[in-house]
């Protein structure tokens, strides 16, 4: 199937800044029930020995239930009290600079839509579970928002500069997204695409081969796969690693803008 990605980038910018996006919990269906209670299960049957204790920790924090589809309003309540942040609505993928934004102001972005029964083992674009059940339980763990913060406060400073946001898409998808971690001597995961993957989760954890220490030169030379597995996933030793390095993740960018090295997009 074909998808207009320009199209939809467009149409989702348009709708962002021209209409209020909410939450229509009402509008949920039974299929959208059952599909969130299939990928919560599923996922629950292996998170708890293969996921980040802060994200465990997490999914108890914000009150997720197979049960229930997360409700933004108390979700938010649940993370408000905890680290400041909220859950903002957007009606899919936006626009780099209103994502940016979105993060600098302790909003994390996430749509509201499921996917159906027929899509359950892969999906194009992120839907709600990867969104809420993959990056919302670790908005509750307050290192690990301000190192999602001090992210876009670089990324913003060079937000008209498409190499360095290239960059910062390296660092964003090695971590926030497909990042491992060590707790205890042993590798786990904390990526909500991992969190969210059933395969990819246990293929990155498959082989001590596939794993990098954390090192921002590396990850800001390494290119990413959107369409497929990871050959390499970093792994950090705490979130307090991560976020110590955004100080090293700015002086590099500022190299790479002095010394004008390009970066091949994904």
């Amino acid at each position: 199937m074909y998808i207009n990605y320009e199209l939809t980038l467009s149409l989702a910018f348009f709708l962002t800044k021209n209409l209020k996006v909410v939450q229509e919990y009402d509008k949920y269906t039974e299929e959208d029930f059952n599909v969130w209670k299939l990928l919560f299960d599923e996922q629950m049957q292996q998170l708890p020995t293969i996921a980040s204790s802060s994200y465990i920790k997490g999914l108890e924090n914000v009150q997720f239930k197979n049960s229930e589809i997360p409700n933004f309003t108390a979700v938010n309540k649940l993370l408000q009290e905890a680290t400041g942040w909220k859950i903002h609505v957007v009606p899919g993928i936006i626009e780099t600079l209103p994502f940016f934004q979105n993060l600098s102001n302790q909003e994390f972005p996430a749509t509201t839509w499921l996917r159906k029964m027929s899509q359950l083992k892969y999906i194009q674009e992120p839907d709600m579970f990867h969104d809420v059940f993959g990056h919302v339980p670790l908005l509750s763990d307050p290192v690990f928002c301000q190192y999602l913060k001090g992210l876009s406060k670089i990324a913003l400073d060079y937000i008209d500069n498409a190499n360095v946001l290239e960059l910062m898409a390296r660092v964003y998808w090695f971590t926030v997204e497909f990042g491992l971690i060590r707790e205890d001597g042993v590798v786990k995961i904390y990526g909500a695409g991992l969190i969210s993957s059933p395969g990819e989760s246990l293929f990155s954890l498959s082989s001590s081969d596939l794993h990098r220490p954390f090192s921002v030169k590396e990850i800001l030379a390494t290119s990413y796969f959107n369409d497929r597995y990871q050959v390499q996933y970093f792994v950090a030793d705490s979130y307090q690693q991560m976020y110590d390095a955004l100080d090293e993740i700015r002086t590099e960018i500022e190299r790479y803008v002095a010394e004008e090295i390009e970066v091949k997009p994904a």
